[in-house]
Protein backbone atom coordinates (compact mmCIF):
# COMPACT_ATOMS: atom_id res chain seq x y z
CA UNK A 1 0.00 0.00 0.00
CA UNK A 2 0.90 3.38 -1.06
CA UNK A 3 -1.04 6.46 1.01
CA UNK A 4 -0.91 9.35 -0.45
CA UNK A 5 -1.54 13.00 0.68
CA UNK A 6 -1.59 16.37 -0.97
CA UNK A 7 -1.41 19.48 -0.02
CA UNK A 8 -1.25 23.45 -0.88
CA UNK A 9 -4.36 24.35 -2.90
CA UNK A 10 -6.58 27.39 -2.42
CA UNK A 11 -8.05 30.45 -4.10
CA UNK A 12 -6.05 31.97 -6.23
CA UNK A 13 -6.25 35.42 -8.83
CA UNK A 14 -5.69 34.40 -12.13
CA UNK A 15 -1.98 35.25 -13.38
CA UNK A 16 -0.87 33.64 -9.65
CA UNK A 17 0.92 30.78 -8.73
CA UNK A 18 0.55 27.58 -5.76
CA UNK A 19 2.72 24.97 -5.26
CA UNK A 20 1.17 21.65 -4.65
CA UNK A 21 2.82 18.70 -2.76
CA UNK A 22 2.11 15.18 -2.29
CA UNK A 23 3.64 13.36 0.12
CA UNK A 24 3.73 9.88 -0.02
CA UNK A 25 4.68 6.72 2.71
CA UNK A 26 3.91 3.11 2.90
CA UNK A 27 6.31 1.70 0.35
CA UNK A 28 9.86 2.47 -0.94
CA UNK A 29 8.88 6.16 -3.58
CA UNK A 30 11.27 6.11 -5.96
CA UNK A 31 9.77 2.90 -7.15
CA UNK A 32 6.94 4.13 -8.01
CA UNK A 33 6.05 6.44 -11.32
CA UNK A 34 4.11 9.78 -9.96
CA UNK A 35 1.20 11.69 -11.74
CA UNK A 36 -0.78 14.49 -11.33
CA UNK A 37 -4.81 14.49 -12.64
CA UNK A 38 -7.56 17.23 -11.92
CA UNK A 39 -10.84 16.76 -11.99
CA UNK A 40 -13.91 19.55 -12.36
CA UNK A 41 -17.20 19.55 -11.15
CA UNK A 42 -19.28 17.81 -13.65
CA UNK A 43 -15.91 16.65 -15.62
CA UNK A 44 -13.97 13.74 -15.96
CA UNK A 45 -11.16 13.38 -14.34
CA UNK A 46 -8.07 14.68 -16.62
CA UNK A 47 -4.42 14.20 -16.84
CA UNK A 48 -1.94 17.31 -15.67
CA UNK A 49 1.63 15.61 -15.56
CA UNK A 50 3.58 13.07 -14.92
CA UNK A 51 7.36 12.02 -13.63
CA UNK A 52 9.66 8.91 -14.16
CA UNK A 53 10.96 7.39 -10.89
CA UNK A 54 13.97 8.70 -11.13
CA UNK A 55 12.89 12.67 -12.28
CA UNK A 56 14.62 11.99 -15.36
CA UNK A 57 11.53 11.94 -17.31
CA UNK A 58 8.65 14.36 -17.31
CA UNK A 59 5.34 14.35 -19.51
CA UNK A 60 2.40 17.40 -19.29
CA UNK A 61 -1.21 17.95 -20.84
CA UNK A 62 -1.03 20.31 -23.55
CA UNK A 63 -3.16 22.65 -21.69
CA UNK A 64 -0.48 23.58 -18.98
CA UNK A 65 2.72 22.81 -20.90
CA UNK A 66 4.77 25.83 -19.67
CA UNK A 67 3.36 27.21 -17.18
CA UNK A 68 3.55 24.10 -14.78
CA UNK A 69 5.98 21.64 -13.36
CA UNK A 70 6.27 18.37 -11.97
CA UNK A 71 9.12 17.22 -9.89
CA UNK A 72 10.24 15.10 -7.21
CA UNK A 73 12.46 14.75 -4.09
CA UNK A 74 12.90 10.73 -3.70
CA UNK A 75 14.71 11.72 -0.39
CA UNK A 76 11.63 12.93 0.70
CA UNK A 77 8.77 11.01 -0.26
CA UNK A 78 7.41 14.11 -1.94
CA UNK A 79 6.32 15.12 -5.38
CA UNK A 80 5.47 18.39 -6.62
CA UNK A 81 3.30 20.52 -9.10
CA UNK A 82 4.32 23.84 -9.24
CA UNK A 83 1.56 26.14 -11.11
CA UNK A 84 1.99 29.16 -12.64
CA UNK A 85 0.09 31.74 -14.82
CA UNK A 86 -2.66 30.61 -13.13
CA UNK A 87 -6.29 30.54 -15.27
CA UNK A 88 -9.98 30.17 -13.92
CA UNK A 89 -9.86 27.10 -15.93
CA UNK A 90 -7.52 25.43 -14.10
CA UNK A 91 -10.12 25.33 -11.18
CA UNK A 92 -10.17 21.75 -10.54
CA UNK A 93 -9.33 19.00 -7.29
CA UNK A 94 -5.68 18.00 -8.26
CA UNK A 95 -5.29 14.42 -7.12
CA UNK A 96 -1.56 12.97 -6.78
CA UNK A 97 -1.11 9.33 -8.06
CA UNK A 98 1.24 6.27 -7.73
CA UNK A 99 1.82 3.60 -10.03
CA UNK A 100 4.94 1.12 -10.21
CA UNK A 101 5.00 0.88 -14.37
CA UNK A 102 2.78 3.09 -16.46
CA UNK A 103 2.75 3.04 -20.68
CA UNK A 104 1.48 6.41 -21.31
CA UNK A 105 1.40 8.20 -18.13
CA UNK A 106 -1.33 9.94 -18.81
CA UNK A 107 -4.70 8.12 -18.10
CA UNK A 108 -6.27 7.68 -14.68
CA UNK A 109 -6.49 3.42 -15.06
CA UNK A 110 -2.98 3.12 -15.08
CA UNK A 111 -2.44 4.09 -11.45
CA UNK A 112 -2.90 2.11 -8.35
CA UNK A 113 -3.15 4.19 -5.33
CA UNK A 114 -4.74 7.82 -5.45
CA UNK A 115 -5.01 10.94 -2.68
CA UNK A 116 -7.56 12.37 -1.25
CA UNK A 117 -7.13 15.74 -3.76
CA UNK A 118 -6.76 19.28 -3.01
CA UNK A 119 -8.71 22.22 -3.73
CA UNK A 120 -7.56 24.93 -6.76
CA UNK A 121 -9.74 27.69 -7.11
CA UNK A 122 -8.77 30.90 -9.81
CA UNK A 123 -10.90 34.11 -9.42
CA UNK A 124 -10.90 35.73 -12.81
Amino acid sequence: QVQLVESGGGLVQAGGSLRLSCAASGRTFSNYVMGWFRQAPGKEREFVATIAKSGSFTYYADSVKGRFSISRDNAKNTVYLQMNSLKPEDTAAYYCAAAPSVVTGSRPHEYNYWGQGTQVTVSS
